[in-house]
């Protein structure tokens, strides 16, 4: 597993998580690499921040951009 693609220009970006159905801020964004009998795949994931200051990784599928 490696991380690359990093980039912090959506650093802030409210966010919604649809997995716990809860409001968070999203500090980063990169792409986890996994490797299987056919080769590498690049899955999007973003670095988080829930309501309570908990840092998570999750998906970019599972998140949604919330307008303020």
């Amino acid at each position: 597993m490696t991380l690359k693609n990093q980039s912090n220009l959506l650093y802030g970006t409210k966010i919604f998580n649809n997995e716990t159905k809860s409001i968070g801020l999203l500090i980063c964004t990169w792409d986890n690499t996994f490797w299987s009998s056919n080769g590498a795949i690049d899955v999007p994931f973003a670095t988080c921040v829930d309501e309570n200051g908990k840092k998570y990784n999750i998906a970019m599928d599972n998140i949604t951009p919330v307008e303020n």
